[in-house]
């Protein structure tokens, strides 16, 4: 008789049959479970994670789950509730199977039903707690080192004295718009001195994806709603492309008769934030997607809002890459955080084997904390961006997606880790 981790690994498996997803396992972490529990049956997570890790579909929901469903599917709802290594959170389940599985047996105690929840984070009050477990930090940027184009006050003093107590930085952003390069310039026109391989965009992880499933083989092209950051990492892996910003004034004939005419040789779309989306961009993807075979949906990010201005919150990539499934009914592949791809980029070039001496720093619950926890590495979130102390503790509604997802430790400011 199966057991109930046995059960539910099963059920977390099934769901990415039918696309009702609740997991979002990574391969590395599937495999890492099943090897330490010896039950045959849980490695059937190992294909569900393998369409996982390139579909992700319930983060696109808000479910920012990776190896934190594994560790529920086979230690059981009250094991992960009452130990904090769990790695990874659970969300509510949307496969109804599953969720009703949960309510009928999560044996009372910690958190909802589906839900597996780390413990409530810490305030950090002694650095030292925290910087004495770690030698890489990857920090966030919008949000965490500047906001729009204003650097965040004490922000230079930080990273030198991380920089001298021996610690390793890296900078990995959602942000699609600008290439390495392009962030290199920013970084160095606010005054930080970093240097390009120490740099990660969601731009460059769109090129390493195609790079690494050999798209550049199948001598198709890919079409961008984005902005030049993307094209530019694409320019640098040699994958021909068009879109993005030269189709920023264009307007489809939509009088009688009227259509959009589309490359029939587009193997990809890309969609990264774009300052200027309209209609034609939207349609010219969704032809591309619904009518050309094989076509894949990629997608830099899903952040909800960006900070484009140190003033106010902006709507962020998560509105163009919805419009596109909207109008396409399929889920992209996801390369920005919350999805593994440059974490796993990052530890295989610089040889990284013990992620938890690795300390994600970001602003948001839902991709940088998520990013963190479900890739095994510490997790810190800072206040100077869209989350605001209430929101981490409770104290009021968490955004939709955020539910759940707790870091180990906060801060007003990465200021307060050389304070």
């Amino acid at each position: 008789m199966a057991s109930r981790a046995t059960s539910v690994a099963l059920l977390g498996a099934s769901a990415y049959g039918s696309s009702l997803a609740f997991t979002a396992v990574t391969a590395p972490a599937a495999g890492r479970i099943a090897s330490r529990t010896g039950e045959p049956q849980v490695r059937h997570l190992r294909s569900a994670a393998n369409a996982a890790q390139a579909q992700t579909a319930s983060v696109s929901s808000g479910c920012a789950l990776a190896a934190g469903a594994a560790a529920v599917a086979v230690g059981g709802l009250q094991k992960v509730t009452k130990k904090r290594s769990a790695r990874g959170v659970a969300c509510k389940a949307f496969n109804p199977e599953l969720h009703k599985y949960m309510n009928n047996n999560s044996g009372g105690g910690g958190g909802s039903a589906g839900t597996a929840v780390a413990g409530q984070a810490e305030k950090l009050t002694s650095p030292p707690k925290l910087l004495d477990g770690v030698d890489i930090f990857i920090f966030d940027c919008d949000g965490v080192i500047w906001r729009g184009d204003s650097i965040i006050p004490g922000i230079p003093n930080v990273l030198d004295k991380l920089r001298a107590a021996g610690k390793t930085l890296f900078f990995v952003t959602n942000n699609s718009t600008k290439s390495r390069a392009g962030y290199q310039s920013k970084f160095t026109s606010l005054g930080l001195n970093v240097q390009p391989e120490e740099i990660f965009s969601s731009s460059f992880a769109a090129a390493a994806y195609l790079e690494q499933t050999k798209f550049k083989a199948t001598g198709k092209k890919v079409y961008v709603i984005g902005e030049k950051g993307i094209g530019e990492e694409l320019d640098l892996i040699g994958v021909p492309w068009f879109g993005a910003e030269s189709d920023k004034d264009q307007k489809p004939n939509m009088g009688s008769g009227g259509t959009v005419q589309i490359d029939e040789n587009v193997g990809a779309v890309i969609v990264g934030f774009d300052r200027h989306i309209n209609y034609y961009k939207l349609q010219y993807a969704q032809l591309c997607l619904n009518e050309i075979p094989g076509c894949q949906f990629v997608a830099t990010n899903l952040d909800r809002v960006t900070h484009l201005t140190d003033a106010q919150e902006w709507a962020g990539n998560g509105t163009m890459v919805g419009a596109v499934k909207g109008c396409t009914g399929m889920e992209p592949t996801l390369v920005g955080k919350p999805a593994p791809l440059m974490i796993d980029y990052i530890a295989e070039k610089y040889g990284i084997s013990d992620r938890s001496r690795i300390c994600m720093v970001g602003d948001r619950l839902d991709t940088d904390i998520a990013f963190g926890r479900n890739n095994g590495l510490k997790t810190c979130l800072t206040l100077s961006g869209v989350t605001s102390e209430d929101e981490l503790l409770d104290k009021v509604p968490r955004k939709a997606g955020t539910e759940g997802i707790q870091p180990e430790f906060y801060v007003e400011t990465i200021n307060d880790f050389v304070a």
